[in-house]
């Protein structure tokens, strides 16, 4: 099914059913960066099973709700980046070492013990599921390497841009699958070249170069400011988003409804889509379609409608069910309001 001109679509994660985790542990603590089995309420024998049972409710939902752009909810992690990070070689997650979080606070993530790389695919399984679940167009994200790096302990390479460009060629390599899975687009998610901007300044966009190298397909890149349940308070502006302009991918996402971001930043990414996010998660209250047409309306003396993708501003996991399918449903009407308030792109 084709996407109409300022389609919407989900970052990437919709809220997991209490019947699959606890939802108390997972509010209760940072997104984990080794395995946390703990949160699965299900036997291991049938974890697969009820993951995908949970990953067809999220889609049905985003049907439902009328989004033009599906994923399957990231029903399948434990968080954004540790199902593919300790799937791979090289990645020591039973003996963790330690790295500051966000707000400088120690947390335990896996120690890099020799070479990373790919031994199998990490997420072409979920990329088949989904792509055999609905017609319409479907996206799939994957932890970017810059990330995944500065979430490790390095036990074992030179430099630190060496981390980051072994995960690249993981990753790399995932990506190419994905596609050739079924996935319209991917989506590589680097909130932390936010928060690590020194490091994203001196190998982020080759690190997200050599990631892509070769890559055939519509790619996106997400950066944010962190979950509001854990990161509040979120400023108006990015220091690392003018430095995306020359990123080698078609999208970027990035969070504008909490933020109150100044627009302005939107002139200098110049021939790119911007995912565009008009749904805050700082709370469960539901926009109305009004509110969320006048946040991409801010947008448009910077880009042109054709250019945008509307959505939330980040993953919407931490939220209710039932709020999180009432911002769905909003921000589908919004758009439809933007749309049918442009004659020329009804």
């Amino acid at each position: 099914m084709p996407a109409p001109v300022l389609p919407t679509s989900l970052v990437g994660s919709y809220p997991q059913p209490e019947w699959l985790v606890d939802r108390d542990r997972l509010r209760e603590r940072l997104p984990p960066r080794v395995r946390d089995r703990e949160l699965w309420r299900i036997d291991p024998k049938w974890l697969e099973e009820a993951q995908d049972a949970a990953a067809l409710l999220a889609v049905r939902d985003q049907e439902r709700a009328g989004l033009d752009i599906v994923t399957d909810g990231e029903i399948r992690r434990e968080s954004y980046s540790n199902r593919f990070a300790t799937a791979l070689t090289g990645v020591d997650v039973d003996n963790p070492g330690s790295t500051p979080d966000r707000n400088g606070n120690p947390m335990p993530v896996p120690r890099i013990t020799g070479p990373i790389a790919r031994s199998g695919p990490v997420q072409v399984r979920d990329v088949e599921f989904l792509r055999a679940s609905t017609d319409r167009l479907v996206k799939v994200t994957v932890p970017g390497p810059f990330t995944m790096a500065q979430q490790a302990q390095n036990d074992f390479y030179a430099h630190e841009q060496e981390v980051a460009f072994a995960f690249a060629d993981a990753v790399r390599e995932e990506v190419a699958e994905l596609f050739r899975a079924g996935a319209d687009v991917v989506q590589l998610d680097e909130p932390w070249m936010e928060s690590r901007v020194d490091a994203a300044e001196k190998y982020g966009i080759a690190t997200l170069e050599r990631a892509l190298d070769g890559v055939q397909g519509t790619t996106a890149l997400h950066i944010c400011f962190g979950y509001p349940l854990f990161v509040p308070n979120h400023p108006r502006e990015y220091r690392f988003l003018p430095k995306l302009a020359e990123a080698p991918v078609d999208q970027i996402s990035i969070e504008t409804a909490q933020a109150k971001l100044d627009l302005d930043a939107l002139d200098r990414l110049t021939g790119k889509t911007v995912i565009l996010g008009v749904i805050a998660l700082d709370d469960e209250a539901v926009e109305t379609p009004k509110t969320v047409a006048e946040r991409i309306r801010r947008a448009l003396p910077h880009k042109p409608v054709e250019e945008l993708i509307a959505a939330p501003d980040c993953g919407m996991k931490y939220l209710s069910r039932e709020s999180a399918f009432g911002k769905l449903q909003a921000l589908a009407a919004g758009a439809r309001l933007v749309r049918e308030s442009a004659p020329e792109f009804a």
